[in-house]
């Protein structure tokens, strides 16, 4: 713990905050506060910070409702940089993106893909897709379909998987789960469920 007296802000009287993902660790975004937001979000617990373009206090998510939960703040070894970790409700940018980082300016290759959250990409593929259609993709054909469509692939999937396991095919079990948590991973889309809520839920059911 530290006194924000003893944080070391600029000569603006701000400091960066760096916005955090509590669960995933994705960042979100990157603000500043002054001391007066920082004491705000330390009270109520959800994030505030300096505008420094309109030169007022605001609060992430009073127009959206897109806020952020705190969790834990840090700060680091200079005392002049603050780290955020929050739940978020809805995405953060005001694009719809789920983090403001989502531009690439260069990005190595990664051959390995047990390197790559693959359930994460597939989820920001599925929402893209939702968001702007392409012609003949399966995936818009299901959010076209609706959600009485998208729950009947669920079940089929659901079926098959079993009779996978039944049939005791490692290559065949394989196969179908994995397209029973692609049309899973549709479902959350169309609910407007992320991919996020349902790690806070695994990880609440594991520190039980």
């Amino acid at each position: 713990m530290i006194d924000i007296n003893n944080l070391k802000f600029d000569s603006k009287g701000l400091i960066p905050a760096i916005i955090q993902d509590y669960i995933s660790k994705e960042v979100l975004m990157l603000g500043y506060m002054n001391r007066e937001s920082l004491a705000l979000t330390l009270e109520t617990k959800k994030t505030w910070f300096y505008s420094r373009s309109r030169q007022k206090l605001w609060n992430k998510g009073e127009t959206s409702g897109n806020f952020h939960l705190v969790k834990v703040i840090k700060y680091d070894c200079d005392n002049d940089t603050l780290l955020v970790e929050v739940n978020s409700v809805g995405p953060t940018c005001h694009t719809g993106e789920n983090s403001c980082f989502y531009s690439t300016i260069y990005e190595e290759e990664i051959k390995d893909t047990k390197l790559l959250n693959i359930f994460d990409l597939i989820y920001e593929r599925i929402l893209k897709r939702k968001k702007k259609p392409k012609e003949g993709s399966y995936t818009n054909y299901l959010f076209d379909e609706g959600i009485d469509k998208i729950l009947k692939k669920l079940g089929e999937e659901a079926s098959e998987v079993i009779i996978a396991a039944k049939n005791d095919n490692k290559e065949e079990i394989i196969y179908e789960i994995s397209d029973l948590m692609y049309h899973l991973i549709v479902l959350l889309a169309e609910k407007n469920i992320s991919f996020n809520a349902i790690r806070g839920e695994l990880y609440k059911r594991y520190k039980k």
